[in-house]
């Protein structure tokens, strides 16, 4: 079933401004228990797999950010905004963000979102990822020449770059998550980078 890789995070937190956006996201997410929660608040409830804030809801939203990262480092945050600035989208998932998403997101992109951020990766607009390999520390490091892929692993890639979750990779090739995670493992030791986003935006992974 396409939502069962959602299933993993079963509490979502929300601060917003107001119920129908609670309302909105309940109605969207079913399978999940919406939380609703005060910017002050955030931090009280130790039983959240993923927390969505919206920026409109604090004037200190760098600070709690970095604050929620500091605190709850398990619990996965996503920030949601009308800011398309990619320094300030950067500023966001640098205080501890794993995402930031417009609030005029489609139903669609909000649950991929959400399953590409419990899956472990970081959800932002390209820009900002590419931003963010450039500017990590070693970036530049790894091989200077592309690395040979198996078939596979050319699959694998192709899937990730199509922002499929590590259940969907599977289901599609027919292995296990295992193995996934296990074919991405080696992607990433290739390629020299650190997460499966810098993974898919890196210039030797960008297939025909």
């Amino acid at each position: 079933m396409d939502e069962a890789p959602l299933e993993r995070a079963s509490r979502i937190g929300v601060v917003a401004n107001g119920p129908l956006r609670i309302q909105g996201l309940a109605a969207i997410l079913p399978q999940f228990e919406i939380v609703a929660l005060t910017a002050p608040g955030v931090l009280d409830d130790v039983n959240l797999s993923l927390v969505l804030i919206d920026a409109e809801c604090t004037s200190h939203l760098f600070e709690l950010v970095a604050t929620f990262h500091h605190v709850r480092p398990q619990t996965k945050l996503i920030v949601l905004g009308t800011e398309t600035a990619p320094e300030y989208i950067q500023r966001i998932i640098g205080a501890g963000a794993k995402g930031y998403l417009s609030v005029a997101a489609s139903e669609s992109e909000l649950r991929m979102a959400i399953d590409m951020v419990c899956d472990g990766s970081v959800w932002a607009p390209r820009r900002v990822l590419s931003r963010l390999l450039d500017s990590r520390p070693g970036g530049a490091n790894g091989p200077t020449t592309p690395p040979r892929f198996t078939a596979r692993e050319v699959q694998v890639l192709n899937l990730l770059r199509a922002g499929r979750s590590n259940r969907e990779i599977g289901l599609a090739l027919g292995i296990d998550e295992g193995t996934v995670k296990a074919h991405i493992g080696r992607l990433l030791r290739k390629v020299g980078v650190n997460n499966r986003i810098a993974l898919t935006i890196h210039p030797f992974t960008q297939l025909e």
